[in-house]
């Protein structure tokens, strides 16, 4: 399954509840183990607040290699991928 994000937060990913509704979307894909493809293209600012609520807190309830087996990314710059990095590894090692 591919999710635009951008339809579902416009071109700023920044509110907690923006990442709230991602989360939603994303966490009832893998809890059905499918995969998913987030869709990051047009999405031009996001802050670690909107990560940590829409990728950060799958940790909490899915293990680790669960969420790198079906998640994908694509449509990130260099920037954002090192965001993306940090706030994923810093989920890893609260929810352990």
């Amino acid at each position: 399954m591919i999710i635009n994000v951008s339809d579902i937060v416009g071109e700023f990913a920044m509110a907690a509840d923006a990442g709230e509704k991602l989360y939603d979307k994303i966490y009832t894909q893998l809890q059905q183990s499918k995969s998913i493809s987030l869709d990051l293209t047009g999405v031009k600012i996001f802050t670690s607040c909107f990560l940590n609520i829409a990728i950060g807190q799958l940790f909490k309830d899915i293990a680790c290699e669960k969420v790198h087996e079906l998640v994908e990314f694509t449509g990130l710059s260099q920037k954002h991928q090192k965001l993306l990095a940090y706030v994923i590894e810093n989920a890893e090692r609260y929810y352990k």
